[in-house]
């Protein structure tokens, strides 16, 4: 309660000798929203709410596209391909610049390696043309070995850092 009186405010204050600690809520007092179904049952459905939204694809989403088929098989098909120096596969390891996918089937991947004195500076753009050429609805598979952005350690995702030590 306030009281005015021009520029001074005056406050009531009431003094009391304790206050009464709240009861204590218990888990058999919550009000069940379903009646039928248990505790147990709700855990249970509750216990990874983003697991069905994480799973789900997008729709209407071309096989080319990020989330469709094509595109998701060439990419676990980089993931398959590993460093030879460096126990982390080359996509999380960012040497995948792009992935490029057309409505005939053709895919381009854009790729670095960690230095252009890497001893598989010759073999690992084949392997990768080869195993990408083998997923399912690519028709040819074409791989652009770039230099520029050069690679650093900063593109690696956060599984291959943490696989590293780095995290």
């Amino acid at each position: 309660m306030t009281q005015d009186r021009g520029d001074e405010r005056k406050f009531a204050v009431e003094e009391v000798e304790g206050v009464a600690a709240p009861r204590r809520a218990f888990v058999e007092d919550a009000v069940e929203e379903s009646g039928a179904e248990s505790p147990a049952e709700k855990l249970e459905r509750k216990k990874d709410y983003l697991e069905g939204f994480l799973a789900a694809k997008p729709e209407g989403v071309s096989a080319g596209e990020p989330g469709g088929d094509v595109y998701e098989g060439v990419i676990a098909a980089l993931r398959d391909i590993f460093d030879p120096e460096i126990p982390v596969n080359i996509y999380d390891l960012g040497l995948i610049y792009g992935v490029d996918v057309g409505d005939d089937g053709h895919v381009a991947v854009t790729m670095t390696l960690t230095t252009p004195h890497c001893p598989v500076a010759e073999s690992m753009p084949g392997e990768v043309e080869l195993r990408v050429a083998a997923v399912p609805g690519v028709r040819d598979a074409e791989v652009n070995l770039v230099w520029d952005p050069p690679w650093d350690p900063q593109k690696m995702s956060d599984e291959a850092k943490l696989e590293l030590g780095m995290l």
